[in-house]
This record gives C-alpha cells, sequence and structure tokens, in this order.
C-alpha cells in the first residue's frame, strides 16, 4: 500500500471550482483497479488550504493514475485555481501491518 497526502492551496475566488474539479478527479480515480481511497479534505480553519488523500494498492499503481485522461485534465483545470504545484507527502502503512483495504 502507498498513501499519498497531496497538499494544495487554491487561490481564494477559486476554491469553489476547485472543488468542483477535484471531486470529478476523484469520482474517477475511485474507479480504477488500483486506487483504494481518494478523498478531498478542506482546512475548516483556512479554507483554500485542501489535502488530497490518495491510497493505492502499489506504486505501479499510482504511477498508472498519474498516467489516466482524468488526472491530465484535473491537471489542467486546476493549474490557474491554485496558488502553486501541490507538495504531495508519500506514506506507507505501519500499522496495522497487513492492510488489504482502506
Amino acid at each position: 500500500m502507498r498513501v499519498a497526502q497531496v497538499h494544495i492551496e487554491a487561490k481564494p475566488d477559486c476554491v469553489e471550482a476547485f472543488k468542483q474539479a477535484c471531486a470529478e478527479n476523484a469520482g474517477q480515480s475511485r474507479r480504477e483497479p488500483g486506487v483504494v481511497r481518494f478523498d478531498i479534505l478542506q482546512s475548516t480553519e483556512q479554507p483554500t488550504s485542501f489535502v488530497l488523500f490518495e491510497v493505492y494498492r502499489s506504486e505501479e499503481a499510482q504511477a498508472a493514475h498519474k498516467r489516466t485522461a482524468h488526472f491530465a485534465k484535473w491537471r489542467a483545470d486546476v493549474e490557474n485555481l491554485i496558488v502553486e504545484p501541490g507538495r504531495a507527502i508519500m506514506y506507507s502503512y505501519v500499522h496495522p501491518e497487513k492492510r488489504d483495504s482502506a
């Protein structure tokens, strides 16, 4: 399992458009066989701050996700809606040791 937290800051006047673009991408991503979870989180303290919480079955599944048409569309759609490119932090499961799904 491979977990990514992608931290992204939307422009203040683009929050709703950003959320819509992310929701479309997340919906398509959840249909990929290698995707276990794909959640969108918004800060309650700073509404322009988002985290994409992504769980993949493997590193290969994550790489396959980045080659999809919907990922390319999402990148193009949010390019002008965000302050700067997102920052991904990668994680692996520690406990429980064996994790088949989230």
